[in-house]
């Protein structure tokens, strides 16, 4: 028998007998709540590792207290979160008597502030509203500090620069300087690449000075990923006050925060094995049990779909609500008042399965779930049997937690059952199939090519003052903290040519004959055109033998020559595009109708990833839109096809190299059988980025593991126009930076520069 039984004892966390005078507004407080508050008069970045569920915005809220009379920023990790957040910081704001103005500020959000004071720009409006939130909202009165609650994309675009031309140096200039306290909420759920964004704000609080003017970065999480806790003591070790709160140091005013839970750990199988198992256990708890309350969250929409599908065929429509990322706002609530709640990992933070009639029990009795790290497992059994606060505490909860298969590979059998929940921490953390990959590879690899577009803009602005020295201290702070190995250098003269790329991309074929040495680092993405196209009569200008104006009078005289530079230009930018993104998709979402309520509870209209719409679901589309008509049968496969001009001069120079190829579509399959469909010529980018590779036998085993990683591959066939044609496997966009990273291979460029480096 593969499953494993194991009973967590209950959880309990200290309370605070008396509190500081300061915090007595609060009436009751959590002793972490308080140890967050005291601990931040004194620290620069203070860490609640408190357990899920009990307080960790409270406590990041009071230190505000500190900076009662300046700016603050709040980031949340999902827009859902964004309002939920914001409601709790205008109560605690109200209720701790400080002055700030609390303004959400989701993307959507800043485009229905009124465009009549200020313009229509996103930036503009952030700019105006940090400087003074009475130039937008004059009914707030001036001279009031504003707490602005964000997600982490807006954070990242601010401060890395990627705001447009005219807004991009005004807003991270305010975003740098602006904030005295800066809350980061459930940080662990960032990936590699976007916690690079979190350490260098951190790194340039430290070397501009910031930390001496009584800033503090509160981070709060309930699962500190190793590696960032690693790269906190190394901004401890360079003078970096910190603190880390977990909520477990104390042992007195004990209050009970969650039952006892009786878990069963079970091998994640097939998906329809899983469905079945998961529908009889959902209609047998309904059945035995009909007063107690349940969710099932799972990371796989469509199986959770499919689930709700076989409930409402069964009659159970009415006791089951669904909460996904397509659940508009205005239903979650609704749905959150069901028997049985159907989730997917949109309820992870923030979400409490608050009931309108609250009981004096949890709210959930019992949960089954899949996980696919450590991180989400503690995060989603911490949802099972909360009762801080609750007068009934001594009822037990339950919980299924699907594993993958590979725990019982890396040796989950070999589990204590009789030891609670250290011996299953301690097991989960041996397991490689439970940690995130990548953290290392990452910031060993691209990520500095990331941070040396802000830093390059910072040394822009400090030009000729004597701040601008900061810039090599901040990089060499990164690198102590990531890792890297390069000097700034280097991956100064790399972002010259790309900021280069991005200009010369957007100029005109008239522009770049005729100006193209005035183009803001135009004459390095020449400089690189040359070395790639030309390299011959780059070596006669390099070693001085011919001058670079005679590439400018080729540039202004030949247009064939300008066209080539454009060309080059706007594959090199599309190449590089996905690393100076926040979030990673290929394509961007599209929205549906749901006329048989396979998404939604109720007929309605909804956002979808395309790639999810093409694997799970049959659909019609035309001019009006896209209607899903049924789930498929057969789960779709995904390929691409790539038409080139001649399969061995591909083969020859494009093969294991980052590049952006155009002509390449994406199609789905039913077996060796491509399925036509209409939303592909809407799926089909000019330019789409990622590394193909030649899948054999040496490799395969390599692909496979890269696969199980979460790294999305897919085969591609690559045509010519002489009918010839070969199988490769394609690693789009950012998956195949990671993937060949991963592999230990050095990346070439489109300009055949070496990429990797550890």
């Amino acid at each position: 028998m593969d499953n494993l039984k194991i009973k967590l004892e209950p959880a309990s966390i200290s309370a605070c007998p008396q509190l500081p005078k300061q915090l007595e507004f609060m009436g009751q407080a959590l002793q972490h709540q308080v140890d967050v508050y005291e601990a931040s008069e004194n620290n620069d970045i203070i860490l609640d590792l408190a357990p899920t569920g009990t307080g960790k915005t409270k406590a990041g809220l009071s230190v505000l207290l500190h900076n009662s009379q300046r700016n603050a920023i709040y980031i949340a990790p999902t827009n859902a979160l964004i309002d939920q957040q914001t409601e709790a910081a205008e109560k605690f704001v109200r209720e701790a008597g400080l002055p700030h103005i609390v303004k959400a500020a989701s993307a959507r959000q800043v485009h229905s502030w009124p465009d009549d004071r200020v313009g229509k720009r996103s930036g503009e409006k952030i700019y105006n509203v940090l400087r003074e939130p009475a130039t937008i909202f004059p009914e707030c009165g001036g001279g009031r500090p504003i707490l602005l609650v964000t997600n982490p994309d807006i954070f990242y675009y601010a401060t890395f620069f990627a705001y447009n031309n005219i807004d991009r140096g005004n807003i991270a200039s305010e975003f740098y300087s602006s904030f005295s306290t800066v809350i980061f909420d459930e940080f662990h759920l960032y990936d590699a690449k976007q916690l690079v964004s979190l350490f260098f704000y951190l790194a340039l609080s430290k070397e501009f000075g910031y930390f001496q003017y009584n800033r503090k970065i509160v981070l709060l999480t309930a699962t500190p990923e190793p590696a960032c806790e690693e790269a906190l003591n190394v901004l401890g070790k360079n003078g970096v006050k910190i603190a880390r709160i977990d909520g477990k140091s104390q042992i007195s005013y004990l209050r009970p925060s969650q039952t006892e839970v009786k878990l069963e750990i079970r091998k994640q199988v097939d998906k329809e094995t899983t469905i079945a198992e998961i529908v009889q256990e959902v209609l047998r708890r309904l059945r035995e049990n009909p007063d107690q309350n349940g969710a099932v969250i799972l990371d796989a929409k469509d199986t959770l779909g499919r689930i709700s599908d076989q409930l409402r065929d069964r009659g159970f429509a009415d006791f089951c609500g669904r909460i996904t990322g397509d659940t508009p706002k205005e239903k979650r609530a609704l749905a959150a008042q069901k028997q049985v709640i159907l989730a997917t990992s949109t309820v992870d933070v923030g979400f409490n399965f608050d009931r309108e009639k609250e009981t004096p029990r949890q709210n959930l009795d019992w949960l089954i779930f899949s996980t696919r790290d450590r991180f989400s497992f503690w995060q989603r059994i911490g949802r099972v049997g909360r009762v801080l606060g609750r007068t009934q505490t001594e009822i037990p909860s339950e919980a299924i937690a699907y594993l993958p298969d590979r725990a019982w590979e890396q040796g989950i059998e070999q589990l204590d059952c009789s030891g609670g929940r250290k011996t299953l921490t301690e097991m989960l953390e041996s397991l490689d199939c439970m940690k995130r990959p990548f953290l290392d590879i990452y910031w060993r690899s691209e990520a500095f090519l990331e941070i040396a577009k802000p830093l390059l803009e910072l040394e822009t602005l400090l030009e000729n003052l004597p701040e601008a020295s900061l810039v090599m201290q901040l990089y060499q702070t990164m690198q102590i903290v990531l890792g890297g190995k390069r000097d700034w250098n280097s991956y100064r003269r790399r972002m010259k040519v790309l900021q280069g790329a991005e200009n010369v991309a957007k100029s005109t074929i008239k522009q770049i004959q005729k100006e193209w040495q005035y183009i803001k680092g135009g004459q390095n993405c020449v400089i690189s055109f040359m070395q790639a196209n030309y390299p011959e009569d780059w070596e006669e200008i390099d070693s001085g033998r011919t001058s670079i104006e005679l590439v400018e009078e080729k540039i202004r005289k030949n247009q064939t020559v300008a066209e080539e530079l454009k060309e080059y230009a706007t594959i090199l930018k599309a190449t590089y595009a996905p690393l100076f993104k926040f979030r990673e998709s290929l394509f961007e979402n599209v929205k549906i109708y749901d006329p048989k309520n396979f998404l939604l509870d109720e007929v309605g209209e909804t956002n979808l990833d395309p790639i999810h719409l093409l694997r799970f679901f049959e659909f019609a589309s035309d001019e009006n839109g896209i209607v899903l008509t049924d789930r498929a049968t057969e789960t779709y496969g995904l390929k691409f096809a790539l038409q080139v001009a001649d399969l061995e001069d591909f083969a020859n120079n494009y093969l294991c190299k980052l590049y952006a190829f155009k002509n390449c579509t994406i199609e789905r399959t039913i077996g060796d059988n491509v399925r036509p469909t209409a939303l592909i010529s809407q799926l089909t980018p000019s330019l789409m980025p990622g590394v193909i590779v030649r899948e054999h036998r040496k490799n395969r085993w390599a692909i496979l593991k890269l696969r199980k990683q979460g790294i999305e591959c897919y085969p591609i066939t690559v045509k010519d126009s002489f009918a010839n044609e070969q199988e490769y496997t394609f690693f789009p966009s950012l998956s195949g930076i990671l993937a060949i990273a991963s592999a230990g291979i050095t990346l070439r460029c489109p300009d055949n520069q070496e990429f990797w480096v550890v």
